[in-house]
Order: structure tokens, then C-alpha cells, then sequence
């Protein structure tokens, strides 16, 4: 097994707002494996930016330690930042500048030598399909050309671990599919690690690993198959002919047994507590069909945060 290239251990931070103290992450442990990608995932407000920042070295904890790529990011921020690309979520293009003025700049900032940059660039260009577009100013490129102009400039000088902030939300889904495409060379073919949060579930299953943040802790971390699999037995579809699918949902999801109900098509799909049906004995959907179907990555995901937030109540 290679050495993690992210290790974090009784991870807390908290930031002071007028007249509250906001709690973004509480006691966190884990490890980011290496040559992979792993992502990143939680309801808003769960610590996943926080996360980013301190691994990034942007931000200090109030306890506990972050260590990446072997180096501790609070105290040696400058030595982690020089083997680190951090894009966060709103990527701070110059759109009064090029394309190539961009990516000049950040050359600058990455202190990457004059004489590495053009054979960067045409890789980078390439790799992103910008390379038609270098006089283009950036404020003048779609909204997915933005997302890759701001990951070719993270780029420039060729980081060991890579942080992307939700580099897919706002974007159309061709754009999205070639971001990933990106960022999959990069791990096959530069062996780069990547620390990857989203908003999107089906992203999410693609990645080597997976982990689960809510309310500033780690409620799961595994491959994806890893959290379906706990569910096997407990996902089902119930359709009745003469009772719309809101409706039927809406009761449904009052059951106690029931941990999510969502209207699929013309039918209902359940997440139980247990591995079987709901007891309907006298409830008015008694005889409803229930088939048991395959658990998703989704239904894990909903398990796993309703199973957390019981526990704290």
C-alpha cells in the first residue's frame, strides 16, 4: 500500500460569526490514498470547503493536524502550496485578460521557469481543447471553457495532489464530461492524486473512494460500493394503479420503518430500516406491492446521513 498523500487527524474548525460560533468540522480523521481519484461529498454546510482550505494550507485548525504529502499544511503552508493545485469553486480568472494572459500569469505566480512554460502550455491546451481560443479574453468564454481555463492556470506547474472544489457545478453536462475526462488522464497518465468534492451523486460513484461529511464529521468512507452494499434487502419499488405517485410517497414516507421514499416514474422507491417491507397491517395502502429492486450509491448516501443525524438527536 503507497503512503497516503492526505492524512488527517482530530481535525476541528470553527469559525466566529457575529453574536454564534459556526462549527465547520469536528474531530475529523482520515486518509486520502494516492494515484486516485477520491471524492468528496455532503450536504451544504457539511465542512467539505473547510477541508479543501486547510489541506490547501489556506486556513489554520484549531486543533488537530493535517499532514499532505508528508508535511504538516498549518505550519509548512509554503512547502505543501508548491506541490499543491487548489481550484476552488469560484476560480479567480482575469476576464479582462486572454486566455494565454491567464495562463501566463499564473506562470508567474507558480514562479514556473520561461523555459518550461511553452511545452506546458501546449499540453494544457490540448488537453483542455483551448488551444483555438488563447486571444479570446476569459470572460468571453463559456461557462464550461472557464472551468477548463481555470484548471489548465491550477495546472501550469504540475502539483502532486490536486484539490478541485466542485469544479462541476454551474456546468452543462458535455462540459462536465470532459472535466472528468481530464482529470482522469491526469491519474492515469501523471499519476496525480485528486481530492475531488461534488455535488453530484452520480460523480461522486465514479471515484476510487468516496467521503461522506455531514455536520463537520465523516459518516462514511469507502469504495462506492461500499455504502450500497449494507442495504441489500432493504430498496424497493411499490406502485398502486389507483393512487398517484405524490401521494403515495407523501404516506409512505410517514412510516417509521421508512428511511427515504422518492417518486420514481410512476412508481415509489423506498429505502427501509430493516431488510423488509413496511408494516401496513391497517394502514389504507395495506396489500401494496412491494419489489425488491438492486440498492444504488444513492440510497446508501441517504442511509448513511439519516442514520447520523438520529444518533444526535
Amino acid at each position: 500500500m503507497s503512503t497516503p498523500v492526505m492524512q488527517v487527524a482530530a481535525l476541528s474548525k470553527a469559525f466566529r460569526l457575529p453574536g454564534r460560533t459556526a462549527t465547520a468540522l469536528r474531530e475529523v480523521d482520515l486518509q486520502v490514498a494516492a494515484g486516485v481519484v477520491t471524492g468528496l461529498i455532503g450536504p451544504d454546510g457539511a465542512g467539505k470547503t473547510t477541508l479543501m482550505r486547510l489541506a490547501a494550507g489556506l486556513l489554520l485548525p484549531d486543533t488537530g493536524t493535517v499532514r499532505v504529502l508528508g508535511q504538516d499544511a498549518g505550519s509548512e503552508s509554503l512547502a505543501v502550496q508548491s506541490q499543491v493545485g487548489y481550484m476552488p469553486q469560484r476560480f479567480g480568472l482575469y476576464e479582462d485578460l486572454s486566455v494565454q494572459e491567464n495562463l501566463d500569469l499564473y506562470a508567474d505566480l507558480q514562479e514556473v521557469p520561461p523555459d518550461k512554460r511553452p511545452a506546458r502550455y501546449e499540453e494544457l491546451l490540448n488537453m483542455t481543447g483551448l488551444g483555438r481560443f488563447t486571444r479570446r479574453l476569459a470572460g468571453q468564454l463559456s461557462g464550461g471553457m472557464k472551468q477548463k481555463l481555470g484548471l489548465a492556470c491550477t495546472l501550469v506547474r504540475a502539483p502532486r495532489l490536486l484539490l478541485l472544489d466542485e469544479p462541476t457545478v454551474g456546468v452543462d453536462p458535455v462540459s462536465r464530461r470532459e472535466l472528468w475526462s481530464i482529470v482522469y488522464r491526469l491519474v492515469e497518465q501523471q499519476g496525480m492524486s485528486v481530492l475531488l468534492s461534488t455535488a453530484y451523486l452520480d460523480e461522486a460513484e465514479r471515484c476510487a473512494e468516496v467521503i461522506l461529511l455531514h455536520q463537520g464529521q465523516v459518516v462514511g468512507h469507502g469504495r462506492p460500493a461500499a455504502f450500497s452494499e449494507p442495504l441489500c434487502g432493504r430498496s424497493f419499488r411499490v406502485r398502486q394503479a389507483d393512487t398517484l405517485p405524490r401521494r403515495l410517497q407523501a404516506r409512505l414516507a410517514t412510516l417509521p420503518d421508512v428511511l427515504d421514499a422518492t417518486v420514481q416514474g410512476q412508481a415509489v422507491r423506498l429505502v427501509t430500516r430493516r431488510a423488509e417491507p413496511p408494516d401496513l397491517t391497517g394502514d389504507e395502502l395495506a396489500g401494496a406491492p412491494f419489489h425488491a429492486v438492486p440498492p444504488r450509491f444513492d440510497d446508501g448516501f441517504i442511509a448513511l446521513l439519516r442514520g447520523s443525524e438520529s444518533l444526535q438527536q
